[in-house]
Formats: structure tokens, C-alpha cells, sequence
């Protein structure tokens, strides 16, 4: 090798060791997870890096050479993906080292940034509870002076972590995350009052650092769910909340409103807060789809809000067998009954050959025109449906004929079998029941003596 090839050699390795990192650590318990994939997130979705085998140890180590920039990334360990991760720090200049326990959470052992922000997390938590313990001392002996060098130390510490964090990604999370501090000794009427005035007061929606994490989410989260008015109206909490997070929000980009609006949307759905949910659709998100023209979430917000409990049932037509004779009408014609069940099942299923039989036997205990059900075989062909149907003669039978294509099943966003609906005389919705269980539960509650029946 010559001088000049020499030269050069030695000034590349250096650029190569220094490319070369690595996100490395350990899960815990050992053995019950076995893949850790890593994701760069962006302001509206993550894409994929690679990924690492979770040995029998917990152990994993994903190699990160210098193609992977700095920026916000996220480790996912178990599906589904949206709830079983965590987010990192790589700053492009060092190695990342964990410890993970889903009953604990992430423990960053090496990585400046990461510790730094951790230790930050850790250190305001102290203080806020260190807050909360002076306000929930009603004795005679507390110390007003006590506050105030509580707040003190939030002050000192909040600066701290500034100064030393400035020009890292860290920063821009312990700026984000300053508290309201009170400038002297106030109550504690006036001190949660503060930190609902003054939550959002630190937070830039447009800063991409923060659109790359969990934080803006989180910080949504905490506000609509954690600030109450005591007022006993849960529901009507949560909308005052949104307004006040969405005035926050104001100049965000509208690509990160309809992430964050969605996000919150779908707590809602899950949570099965229904009006909540079709507030947040009819006032922000809907409005957000159409001017991102994303259709399929426009299209999702409306079946939620057609099949919410209190609306009128999608209609379907029917064909009623009786004496020989066939009758067609629609579901909204149907005048036999006090209640239906709109029941969605398959000659496939296996959990439906289970229920739908019990289902069957149930609905017989029931007086006449007291309770209706109308069974929809969701099926790829109908003669093993059709044979069934001869052993559920007190069903209203209507065959679904495409299965996940059918037109009623999607109409009432059906995906999986059996699927139940339980409506009103008028056809409206007052019920969505998990299982069969759940759907007999419903009848023993509306079967129930009220206060006054009883006297």
C-alpha cells in the first residue's frame, strides 16, 4: 500500500467507527417478547428502519450505521404496534442503552439526551407530588413558607434542565413540558385553576421535534381527560376540554390537527363515549377530512356517527315468510315487536354456531311481539346458511350475500360475526352488546322493576 492509500485508510476509519451506532438493552420479563422493530417517526406517520431478535435473555441490539439521521424514533415490541412501543432520542453521536418492563417502563442506562430528559421527567414529578402532599395537608401546622419554597425549586429546577439541555433534542420537550409556577402563595382553587389556564402556554404545535413524538398526543390526552370541573358531567368536561386544547392548536398545521383530532377520536370510540366522539367529528375532524380529501377516514367518521346508539338503524329490505306467502318491506316498516336484534353471523363461524342457537332459544322465552330478531348470514354462498336456517325458525332471515362485501354489513361497519344491535320500537339504536351475555344482560336491566313499579 503506497503513502497516499495509507493516508487515506486512516483518515476513513475514523468516519466509519464514528457512524457507527447502536440502540441495545434489555426486556424484561426474559422470554416474553421476541422481536424489537424500530421506526423513524414523522409529524403524521412512522416509517420502518429495521429490526432486531429479543433473545431468550431479553436481550437486543440494532445496529444503526450512518445512514440513520438523528431524530425521533420508536421501538415496538408487540401488536398491536400503536399500543406496545416506546419512543427514543438518537442524536446521531452516541449509543442508546435500555432496560424495558411493560409494568414499569423504559430506563435509558446510556444516551446524554435520553438520561437528560428522563432525569428531567423524574425530577418534576418529585416536585408536582411534592406540591399535591403540601395541598392535601389540611393540619393546623402547615407551613405557607413550605409552598413557597416548593415553587422555588420548580423555578431553579425547570432553568436547570434548560440551560443544560440547550441545543439538544431533549430540550425541546423540557421547554415544552414548563410548568405554570405561581409568582407567590396561592390556594389550591387558585393553583389548579393556574395550571388549566397556563397548560398549553409552552407548547409549539409547529416545532417538528414535538410533532415527531408522543408528546403532543399525551399533552392532549392529559388535558381532556385530566382537567374536571368538578360539575359531575363527564362528558360535558371533555367537550369544554377540546375547546380549550383546539384554541391551543389554532396556527398547527391542519395535517397534524386531523393526527391529533383522530388520535383523541378514537379514545373516544374506545372508551365508547359516543357523543364525545361524533363532537370531536362533526365539529373538527370532518371538516379537516374533506379539506385533506382523505376519504376513508370521512367515510369511517360517518358509519360511526350512522351506527351510534340513539340514531335510527341503516335500513335494509326484508322478506317475510308466513303461510306460504312472502311479504317484502324494510327494517323501518317492521311493526311486531318492542325491541329487535339485528344479529350479523356466518355458517363459518364457529364462535356463531356457538351463540346464535342460545340466541335462538333466548328470544323463544320472550311473550309474543316483545322481541323480534332479524339474522343476517353474512356468507360467500348460501346453502349451508340456508340449512340453518330451517333449525332458527323464529328468526327473520335476510341472506348477506358477498360476506365482508355485503351491503347491510358494511352499512352497519361490521367485521366480525356475530355482531349484535339491539333496537328500539322505533329502530333506533339503544344498544351495541359485546357478546350474547352481554345482550341478555341488557333485557334483564330493561325487564327490571323501576322505583316506581315496585311502590
Amino acid at each position: 500500500m503506497n503513502l497516499k492509500n495509507l493516508i487515506f485508510s486512516l483518515l476513513f476509519i475514523p468516519v466509519i467507527c464514528l457512524g457507527q451506532h447502536s440502540i441495545k438493552g434489555t426486556f424484561t420479563p426474559a422470554g416474553e417478547f421476541e422481536i424489537a422493530l424500530l421506526y423513524k417517526v414523522t409529524p403524521t406517520h412512522s416509517n420502518y428502519v429495521t429490526n432486531a431478535p429479543i433473545a431468550a435473555d431479553g436481550s437486543f441490539e440494532i445496529k444503526l450505521d450512518s445512514t440513520i439521521t438523528k431524530g425521533m424514533y420508536r421501538i415496538t415490541y408487540a401488536v398491536p404496534q400503536e399500543e406496545y412501543n416506546f419512543d427514543v432520542i438518537y442524536n446521531g453521536e452516541e449509543d442508546v442503552e435500555l432496560a424495558f418492563n411493560p409494568e414499569t417502563g423504559v430506563e435509558f442506562l446510556a444516551s446524554r439526551e435520553n438520561k437528560l430528559l428522563e432525569s428531567y421527567t423524574k425530577s418534576m414529578l418529585m416536585i408536582t407530588n411534592s406540591i399535591g402532599n403540601y395541598f392535601r395537608d389540611k393540619s393546623e401546622t402547615r407551613d405557607s413558607l413550605a409552598l413557597g419554597a416548593i415553587f422555588k425549586t420548580q423555578h431553579e429546577t425547570q432553568q436547570g434542565f434548560e440551560e443544560a439541555s440547550k441545543g439538544t433534542l431533549a430540550f425541546n420537550f423540557i421547554k415544552a413540558n414548563s410548568p405554570y409556577i405561581p409568582e407567590k402563595i396561592v390556594d389550591v382553587k387558585t393553583y389548579i385553576k393556574g395550571l388549566e389556564t397556563h397548560y398549553f402556554d409552552h407548547v409549539d404545535f409547529n416545532n417538528e421535534v414535538l410533532q415527531r413524538s408522543k408528546f403532543l398526543t399525551e399533552r392532549m390526552l392529559n388535558y381532556v381527560f385530566g382537567m374536571s370541573s368538578q360539575n359531575g358531567n363527564e362528558e360535558a368536561d371533555y367537550k369544554r376540554n377540546i375547546k380549550v386544547f383546539s384554541k391551543a392548536m389554532t396556527d398547527a398545521p391542519d395535517d397534524i390537527k386531523k393526527s391529533l383530532y383522530t388520535d383523541l377520536w378514537e379514545q373516544m370510540v374506545d372508551l365508547k363515549i359516543e357523543s364525545v366522539a361524533n363532537f370531536i367529528a362533526e365539529n373538527y375532524l370532518m371538516d379537516l377530512s374533506v379539506k385533506l380529501n382523505d376519504q376513508q377516514l370521512l367515510q369511517a367518521l360517518i358509519l360511526y356517527q350512522n351506527t351510534s346508539i340513539g340514531t335510527e338503524a341503516p335500513d335494509f329490505a326484508i322478506e317475510i315468510e308466513e303461510k306460504e306467502e312472502t311479504t317484502k318491506t324494510l327494517l323501518s316498516k317492521l311493526d311486531i315487536a318492542e325491541y329487535y336484534i339485528v344479529a350479523f353471523w356466518s355458517s363459518t363461524c364457529s364462535h356463531c354456531l356457538v351463540e346464535i342457537p342460545q340466541l335462538h332459544d333466548f328470544s323463544k322465552t320472550f311473550e309474543d311481539k316483545k322481541l323480534k330478531v332479524v339474522a343476517i348470514g353474512l356468507e360467500d354462498e348460501p346453502y349451508a346458511w340456508k340449512n340453518l336456517t330451517y333449525d332458527y325458525a323464529n328468526f327473520i332471515h335476510v341472506y348477506g350475500e358477498g360476506k365482508w362485501d355485503n351491503e347491510i354489513g358494511n352499512s352497519y361497519g361490521v367485521t366480525g360475526t356475530p355482531t349484535y344491535f339491539i333496537l328500539d320500537i322505533d329502530k333506533k339504536i339503544v344498544s351495541k352488546p359485546e357478546d350474547l351475555e352481554e345482550l341478555k344482560a341488557f333485557f334483564e336491566i330493561s325487564d327490571s322493576p323501576t322505583e316506581e313499579e315496585k311502590e
